[in-house]
């Protein structure tokens, strides 16, 4: 089952949710009023996934949490203050990290202060670029303090714009 975002008071409060989430404009910036989107649903009417024609913006989870997709990425990239939800590493983790492969700690050159474990978060280059979307497995204070250790469990990796 789908939807069209035109009217809908389903997608209103999954802006609200994002915002909670994310911060004060994140569920603008996800899911624009302006902008037709479809909602999948499960048999019993709870939101399970929303696309844009760009791709997946985020599943919802029976948590009540978001999970990202690529193109959710980078709204939320662009429309969120530098570093928040975000951690930053340099040219040698670009490559794994856009293949999919998990970040750990000690390449982590700046993560968002907010940042705790289970978070929803984004991978950038310190170019600002955003790279993969994934999971904090560790809080902002440990991923800085840390030597070993995975930092994001990685969902989903950018590949590489030629």
């Amino acid at each position: 089952m789908s939807e069209s975002a035109d009217g809908d008071a389903g997608l209103s409060s999954l802006r609200t949710i994002a915002d909670y989430q994310f911060g004060a404009g994140a569920g603008e910036a996800l899911f624009p009023p302006e902008e037709s989107l479809t909602v999948k649903r499960t048999t019993s009417g709870r939101p399970q996934q929303v696309h844009a024609e760009s791709g997946r913006l985020a599943s919802f989870g029976t948590d009540g949490r978001f999970t990202l997709g690529l193109e959710g990425g980078r709204r939320l990239a662009a429309a969120l203050p530098s570093p928040s939800y975000r951690v930053v590493v340099d040219d040698e983790s670009e490559p794994f990290v856009r293949d999919g492969k998990n970040v750990f700690a000690k390449f982590v050159l700046e993560a968002g202060d907010e940042i705790r474990p289970g978070d929803e978060i984004l991978v950038v280059h310190e170019r600002g670029e955003l790279l993969a979307v994934g999971r904090a497995e560790l809080g902002a204070r440990a991923i800085d303090e840390f030597e070993s250790g995975m930092a994001v469990k990685v969902r989903e990796g950018a590949p590489a714009s030629d």
